[in-house]
C-alpha cells in the first residue's frame, strides 16, 4: 500500500504532532507500505531550526517544503506563515502521482482540505486525523468571530474535509460529537485516542536524577508542566498557585515547553520576583523520558471553551511515566472523566488531582497534599489505564482502519468500551 503522510511538522519536530505522525509512519512502514511525508522544512515552534529538503529515514521518503518564516507572534504573521507553506504544498502535490492512502493532520489548518482534494483528482482514499478543530479553536480562542466571512470560508474548507474522508479519526467522544454536530454521519467518525510513546518513553530514574542536578532541583519538590504553552490554555492558574507558594522553598514551578504563552510565564516570573519558576525550552526527543521523570506532579490544563475541539494528548506519556498529575480545567472532558475514573478505582498507588480554572485555593491545596504523599525515594507507579493508551495498544487500531482491515464500526469505542478502557488492566 502506498501512503501519503501530510503535516506541517514531522521528525526531528518534537512538537506532538510530529511525534504521533512519526509513530504512524515507522508502523506502516514496518508492516512493508511504502510511505512517503510532505510536511516542513523548519521547526514548528523553532522556524530557525531547518532540515534536509529531501530525506530517506528509515525507508521513509521525507519531502519536505519550504514557507516563510515570520513566527507567531502576531496572527498576520501566523496566517501568512502558514498560507506560504499551504500554497508550496499544493504546487508539491500536483507533481505526486496517485497513493492508495492519504492521511491529513490540521496544522496547518487547512491542510486536511488539499488531502481530500488531492484524493478527489488523483483517486484513493483520504484519513482525516483530527487533532484539533478550526476554525472552532481560532472562533473559541476569541480569534475569529462565528459569523465572519473568513469564518465561514475556513467552515466550508473543513467541511468538505470532512465529507470526502473515508473516515475520520476523533481523539475523544466529545471531539466526535462536535463533528457529528456539523452534519457528519457518526459511522463516519471513529474515536482513537493517540497514543503514549512508551516505546521511548518511561520512567528513567537516572535521567531524573541528571536532570534535577543540572537545573538544581535537587532538593525540591517540582511541579510540571511541559508541552506547548498555548493563549487557548490558560497558565493564570498555576502561575498564581507558584506566588501563592512563593514562600516555599521546596517547591519549584517548571514550565518546560514553547509556544507564545511561554514567555508571558517568564515575564511573570519575573515581574514578581519569583525564584520559584523555572522556565526551560523544548527538550530534544531522547530527553523526554528525563525530564518527564524529573517532575513530582503533572500539570495538565484546559481551556473551558476548548473539550472537544483539542485535545490534551500529553496525558498518555505522563500515565506511562507513571507520575501523579494535577487537571486544571472543566468538567465533563476527557481529562476530568479519566481522573475521576483513577480516584474511584482500587488502585490507590496513583493519584489524580482536579480543579476548575481560577480556583487558585484548591490548586495549591491539591499541591500540597502531595508534597505531604511523597516519601523520600520516589517511586513513580504506572496506573493500569496506561496500557490502554499504550502506543502497542492503539497503533494497530490505527494502522488496521487505514488497511481497511476490518469494518471501521468495530473501531468505536462505545460508552461501554469506553468505560472498561478507563478501569481495566492490561
Amino acid at each position: 500500500m502506498r501512503v501519503l503522510l501530510l503535516n506541517q511538522c514531522f521528525y526531528p519536530d518534537v512538537m506532538a504532532t510530529a511525534q504521533h505522525l512519526t509513530d504512524l509512519a515507522v508502523g506502516l512502514q514496518r508492516k512493508g507500505h511504502q510511505v512517503t511525508v510532505v510536511t516542513s522544512d523548519r521547526g514548528y515552534d523553532n522556524p530557525s531550526r531547518r532540515f534536509p529538503r529531501r530525506e530517506v529515514w528509515n525507508g521513509i521518503q521525507i519531502i519536505r517544503i519550504s514557507s516563510l518564516a515570520l513566527g507567531k507572534q502576531t496572527r498576520w504573521r501566523r496566517a501568512l506563515t502558514f498560507a506560504s507553506f499551504l500554497i508550496h504544498c499544493a504546487l508539491r502535490l500536483l507533481l505526486l502521482p496517485r497513493v492508495d492512502v492519504v492521511v491529513a493532520l490540521t496544522s496547518p489548518p487547512l491542510i486536511s482540505f488539499l488531502g481530500a482534494a488531492f484524493v478527489q483528482l488523483r483517486g484513493g482514499k483520504f484519513f482525516f486525523w483530527v487533532m484539533d478543530l478550526n476554525p472552532d479553536e481560532a472562533i473559541a480562542a476569541g480569534w475569529l468571530k462565528a459569523d465572519s466571512f473568513t469564518a465561514r470560508v475556513l467552515g466550508r474548507f473543513l467541511t468538505y474535509s470532512l465529507r470526502h474522508a473515508e473516515r475520520i479519526i476523533a481523539l475523544d467522544h466529545f471531539m466526535k460529537d462536535r463533528i457529528v454536530a456539523k452534519g457528519i454521519p457518526q459511522g463516519s467518525v471513529v474515536v482513537l485516542p493517540p497514543w503514549a510513546n512508551d516505546e521511548t518513553v518511561n520512567f528513567d530514574r537516572e535521567g531524573r536524577e541528571a536532570f534535577r542536578r543540572q537545573h538544581n532541583l535537587t532538593e525540591s519538590f517540582v511541579v510540571m508542566y511541559a508541552g506547548n504553552h498555548s493563549p487557548c490554555h490558560s497558565l493564570k492558574t498555576l502561575v498564581e498557585a507558584a506566588r501563592r507558594l512563593s514562600s516555599r522553598k521546596d517547591i519549584v514551578f517548571c514550565f518546560v515547553g514553547g509556544g507564545s504563552e511561554h514567555q508571558k510565564v517568564k515575564d511573570f516570573a519575573r515581574q514578581n520576583n519569583l525564584a520559584n519558576i523555572l522556565c526551560l525550552p523544548y527538550q530534544p526527543f531522547n530527553m523526554l523520558s528525563a525530564s518527564l521523570s524529573a517532575g513530582d506532579l503533572q500539570v495538565i490544563v484546559m481551556g473551558k471553551e476548548f473539550v472537544g475541539i483539542v485535545h490534551p494528548c500529553k496525558l498518555y506519556n505522563i500515565l506511562t511515566i507513571g507520575s501523579p498529575f494535577l487537571y486544571v480545567g472543566p468538567t465533563p472532558s476527557h481529562i476530568s472523566e479519566i481522573a475521576a475514573d483513577i480516584n474511584s478505582s482500587r488502585d490507590r498507588s496513583y493519584r489524580a488531582y482536579a480543579s476548575e480554572a481560577g480556583d487558585v485555593e484548591v490548586v495549591v491545596k491539591w499541591i500540597l497534599e502531595e508534597v505531604r504523599n511523597e516519601r523520600g525515594d520516589v517511586h513513580h507507579h504506572r496506573p493500569e489505564i496506561a496500557y490502554k493508551f499504550s502506543s502497542q495498544t492503539l497503533m494497530p487500531r490505527m494502522i488496521k482502519l487505514l488497511q481497511s482491515e476490518r469494518p471501521a464500526s468495530d473501531m468505536v469505542f462505545t460508552s461501554s468500551e469506553r468505560s472498561r478502557v478507563m478501569s481495566a488492566g492490561r
